[in-house]
């Protein structure tokens, strides 16, 4: 089952007597578990009918025994088992999962790993309850995240915004649905969020960053180009030439793989690229100032000052700073 489903079913009161909920990316894990434990009974029926286990400290025994048991006053006993990958013999749960009981809502909160598919453990609970893994997303996907986030709170946020934020905060959902929950709180004027709310609510600037070096070196705007890269420069910790390297590297990636498309219509380029529609106009017009050939050249320059960055072929301490300074040369001329 997909994230959606098991949600609209538990806010409709659909519940399963076993939940698996595993793999690479915490955030919908939390979602589910913390509604599971904070929804399914009144806070009356809690005190008796509400368990939490922690793998590291849990014996699979006791699990097991607490699920046998039957509510007290309600209709359901919730029993959550949090960092359930370091349950030792996890799969001693197997013969409860195989026949689990009705009145008994067992949650397993299972980051970062999965279980593996072939075990009697995990066929039981495919059977008997529900198996969700969580996956990761990949970066391209992270900007229409955020968009559904905050249409689920009545707001929308700008393309541009939605990559700012992005290439600023990465692929950790949890820690961008915090920075969303904050910004819903704090912009109050309007329903959109833009990147001026960003840079007024998070710190990072709507001038200097990533994306416009990006764009600046896209138009070959030498002038622009450099005012970001000497700020990065300035303010090494919010950006490290590691992150700049990556992110000039993906980007000129792209306008490589562009060159070479057959089908260079606006949505196929969108979909072969992994942009917002809303750009590929800009990729197109970038791809446009640089051939294959000097965007071989780049891809080059960057490994190099990837290297330089982690002190290869670097003869004395150079500040950082230069050497993003050197590199955005090289790349412009």
């Amino acid at each position: 089952m997909e994230y959606s489903d098991i949600l609209h079913n538990l806010k409709k009161g659909i519940y399963h007597p076993i939940y698996l909920l595993q793999g690479e990316e915490a955030y919908f894990i939390d979602e589910l578990s913390d509604y599971i434990e904070d929804k399914v009974l009144t806070d009356a029926e809690k005190g008796f009918n509400q368990t939490i286990f922690y793998g590291k400290d849990s014996d699979p025994v006791n699990i097991v025994e607490a699920s046998l048991r039957f509510p007290m006053m309600a209709s359901k006993q919730v029993i959550i088992v949090k960092e359930a990958q370091s349950l030792s013999k996890i799969e001693t749960l197997t013969s409860y999962a195989e026949k689990p009981l009705a009145s008994t809502i067992l949650v397993l909160a299972y980051k970062y790993k999965t279980l593996d598919s072939r075990t009697k453990l995990a066929k039981a609970i495919k059977k008997n309850g529900v198996l969700f893994t969580s996956k990761k997303l990949y970066e391209n996907k992270i900007p229409g995240w955020i968009d559904g986030f905050l249409r689920t709170h009545n707001y929308t946020i700008t393309p541009q915004a939605a990559l700012l934020l992005t290439s600023y905060l990465g692929t950790d959902l949890s820690k961008i649905a915090n920075e969303l929950n904050k910004l819903v709180i704090a912009v109050k004027d309007t329903t959109k969020i833009t990147p001026e709310h960003i840079e007024k609510n998070i710190g990072l600037s709507k001038e200097f960053n990533i994306l416009e070096l990006q764009n600046a070196l896209g138009e070959k705007n030498v002038l622009k180009a450099n005012r970001i890269i000497n700020y990065f420069g300035s303010n090494p910790t919010l950006n490290p030439i590691q992150k700049t390297v990556a992110g000039l590297y993906f980007y000129f990636s792209k306008l490589f793989t562009y060159h070479f498309l057959k089908d260079k219509s606006e949505r196929n380029v969108a979909a072969e690229l992994r942009v917002h529609p809303f750009f590929v106009k800009e990729y197109v017009s970038a791809a446009k100032r640089y051939s294959p050939t000097k965007l071989y050249e780049i891809m080059g320059v960057l490994r190099e000052y990837d290297m330089k960055s982690k002190g290869f072929n670097v003869s004395t301490m150079v500040e950082t700073g230069e050497l993003q300074k050197e590199m955005i040369y090289k790349i412009l001329h």
